[in-house]
């Protein structure tokens, strides 16, 4: 690794934005999603599925009272999954097993959105969560509302299914986001005391398990970087450093031999430092890599750096979807082998493109490649926008790149794929996790050290970093026009990325080039106008890819577009669009020169030449689909 290149995010309240998209997703966050997200934590959201959240947490805390006093409280299994009135008794927990993450994220996203927009109801309604979550908090500091309330005598020992671990990295990561926000050390405190006793319980003298989703590893160097405490960081080290030893430790558990075999699908087949391929559950994937790729640049270890970008080419060369989706099969919520990206059975979890962009802003953070910070981009305004709907009031877990809504009622194998977006979700990682990358969504922006000030994401903002007060004016997703205004506190370097779809760009001053980014000399206070060309453009897969082949994808810029039947009538696999497309950008949508072949009802035929009539096809925004009711969706057209 090469030390000089390290850079570090700003913090959010040294960036202000001033980009009239992201502000307009900003403000829908703040106004939409997290007021509802927080009726939908205490199941107030008429008929959405039921969360439990804040309920778990309210009888956790009646059970800490009742163990602080010395009473007797009742035990109850933890042998499931998902727990709700049909199988556990009223007073038991109810939900997902990972249900307190849902509040942790919410708390995470008010944090960040106080930052960007203070705001004292918001603010008041997030303290009074958090003494809820603080009161169920047990006097050695466990903070998990499933043992809590079923068996306290049963605390870490199924690592691999019970996500204690997984809730504790939520809960960190919510309390440096509230902290940061408000200067409140409530949550913090109780965050750290959970993270000491985790840093007491396991170790080289002590639990030596690991998280079965992971998340902690990224977390407690979260706490690290908050605290400067390397006991955190030592402890995301021995997490990812036990992780696929043999003797598994989830094949010995009390001394007994589980049955467990599928050690892939939690990324524990093999130590991370020799994971070179994406394998298993896609965003229990990408959070371990983030950790991974953490733990490489502070403990300066070049053998799990280089197991990170093996992970990173595996992904985005042969395993993304041209949306910037990741985890292709519904088996698993998983990566499927290389190439293997069907449209129509797309998985493509919105929080498994979050968790790659997590991944990917840390290896930004290592060394600058414009290949990494193009997959931030494609992720960011493909997969995760389409998670939303347009009024933040309805969301999609998968994002496919083809629907057809009778197939998704009628045929099992699709039952994934929804035509709408949901109100909610039972298992709803999704929504919370939208709203805190959204209302972070400068952290991903830029990045700095003492010498370069790099821009990886062109959001129009107000920054005041170590280096210059900078001003970034972006006509970026329209004109491909930038200009960035200097004044600068010191000489340094400004490195702009420079956009893989862009093949002709110019910058105002000279500059050199190294992997993608174009790096100026900064002296004196300066202007730097950028120009990019977001041309429309056709893109093919490769022919590796079975799904894709003559079929193409239309994009401008950083968005992927696709046809919809709103706009284009049903059959959409009837279409082709010309060779000759004669393209028209009209701002929300693309026009182009197509045909539609004439329906045969014949079910075999001698082959013939099919009949086409002139048409001209309508695409949108990949991001906006699904926003005028229910219709049919593809993205790749054939040619």
């Amino acid at each position: 690794m090469e030390k000089t290149a390290f850079s570090r995010h700003l913090d959010l309240s040294s960036v202000r934005i001033s980009d009239s998209f992201w502000n307009e997703k900003l403000e829908l966050v703040r106004r939409e999603v997290i007021p509802y997200q927080y009726d939908a934590l205490n199941d107030a959201v008429a008929g959405a599925d039921k969360s439990y959240s804040v309920e778990n947490f309210i009888k956790a805390g009646k059970i800490a009272e009742k163990i602080k006093n010395g009473e007797s409280v009742p035990v109850f299994p933890t042998d499931k999954w998902c727990y709700d009135e049909n199988n556990s008794p009223p007073e038991a927990f109810h939900g997902w097993v990972f249900q307190d993450s849902d509040v942790y994220k919410w708390i995470e996203a008010v944090g960040f959105s106080l930052i960007n927009h203070p705001d004292e109801e918001l603010e008041k309604r997030a303290d009074e969560l958090i003494e809820i979550v603080c009161a169920a908090q047990l006097p050695d500091g466990y903070l998990d509302t499933l043992f809590i309330i079923n068996d306290r005598d049963a605390v870490f020992t199924n690592l691999k299914d019970r996500h204690e671990l997984y809730c504790f990295g939520h809960l960190a990561e919510a309390a440096v986001s509230y902290y940061r926000g408000t200067g409140k050390r409530r949550l913090l405190d109780s965050a750290l005391k959970f993270a000491d006793l985790i840093c007491d319980a396991f170790g080289p003298d002590g639990i030596k398990g690991y998280p079965g989703h992971e998340i902690a590893e990224m977390a407690l160097v979260k706490l690290f970087e908050e605290t400067e405490d390397k006991k955190y960081l030592e402890a995301a080290r021995f997490f990812i450093d036990e992780r696929g030893k043999k003797p598994y430790y989830y094949d010995i558990v009390e001394g007994k031999k589980t049955v467990y075999d599928n050690y892939h699908y939690n990324q524990a087949h093999t130590q991370p430092k020799y994971q070179y391929e994406a394998v298993g559950h896609a965003v229990r994937g990408v959070y371990l890599y983030s950790g991974m790729a953490d733990i490489a640049k502070y403990c300066s270890d070049d053998e799990l750096y280089f197991a990170c970008k093996k992970l990173c080419d595996s992904i985005i060369n042969r395993k993304m979807y041209i949306t910037g989706g990741i985890g292709a099969t519904v088996d698993g919520e998983a990566f499927s082998f290389d190439y293997d990206l069907p449209n129509d059975l797309a998985y493509s979890e919105t929080c498994a493109s979050i968790g790659f962009i997590f991944f990917l802003r840390r290896m930004l953070e290592t060394a600058p490649d414009a290949l990494l910070g193009d997959a931030v981009e494609r992720a960011l305004y493909n997969t995760v926008l389409s998670g939303m709907a347009l009024d933040g009031k309805s969301f999609f877990y998968v994002n496919p790149l083809e629907v057809l809504p009778e197939a998704s009622s009628k045929d099992s194998r699709k039952r994934h794929i929804r035509p709408v977006r949901q109100k909610w979700f039972g298992c709803a990682c999704c929504p919370p996790n939208l709203a805190r990358l959204i209302s972070s969504v400068g952290e991903y922006a830029f990045t700095e050290n003492e010498n370069i000030f790099f821009i990886h994401q062109y959001i129009g903002s107000a920054v005041k970093s170590e280096n210059a007060v900078i001003e970034i004016i972006s006509d970026y997703l329209d004109s491909g026009n930038v200009t960035i205004r200097l004044k600068p506190k010191k000489s340094f370097t400004l490195a702009l990325r420079i956009p893989l779809w862009s093949k002709k760009y110019s910058f105002s001053e000279g500059f050199t080039e190294k992997d993608g980014y174009a790096y100026f000399c900064i002296n004196e206070a300066t202007e730097i106008k950028a120009s990019f060309c977001p041309e429309i453009r056709m893109i093919k897969c490769s022919n590796k890819v079975r799904y894709d082949l003559d079929k193409i994808a239309v994009t401008r810029g950083p968005f992927v577009y696709c046809l919809e039947q709103a706009d284009n009538g049903r059959d959409l696999q009837m279409l082709k669009i010309s060779k000759t497309p004669d393209f028209s950008y009209e701002g929300l949508f693309i026009t182009a020169n197509g045909f539609r072949e004439k329906e045969s009802e014949q079910l075999y035929s001698d082959w013939k030449e099919a009949e086409m009539s002139p048409v001209r096809l309508k695409f949108i925004p990949y991001y906006r689909w699904a926003n005028r009711g229910e219709g049919e969706m593809q993205v790749y057209v054939r040619i």
